[in-house]
């Protein structure tokens, strides 16, 4: 995002992930996520990534990268996955029209 509006939101939904693991607000996405690539992602990856095979949670979230912003003026919805082509999956952050966050989802 180029704008400083989309900048503020970027960083904003990465906190939010960050702030939702461990919670029972991330169970069904951060941690479903987390849980889901630990498991399905060859050890090889996290090596390469982190230099372990066993990575904790919050380096998996640690390595977010954003893949897209879009929804309305691309300010509504901002999608996270992991760096290469290793997942289908993104961790979608909502912001209502307020401003505010209000939901993030698991998504493919």
């Amino acid at each position: 995002m180029d704008t400083p509006e989309g900048q503020r939101r970027q960083a904003l939904a990465a906190e939010a992930i960050k702030q939702a693991l461990g919670t029972s607000a991330g169970a069904e996405s951060v941690a479903l996520f987390v849980e889901h690539h630990a498991d399905e992602v060859p050890s090889d990856y996290w090596i390469q990534q982190l230099g372990t095979g066993n990575p904790e949670p919050r380096e998996v979230i640690g390595l977010l990268r954003l893949r897209a912003s879009w929804g309305e003026n691309d300010l509504e919805y901002f999608d996270f996955t992991l760096p290469g082509e290793v997942t289908q999956y993104v961790l979608s952050v909502h912001f209502d029209s307020a401003g505010k966050i209000d939901g993030i989802s698991m998504e493919s």
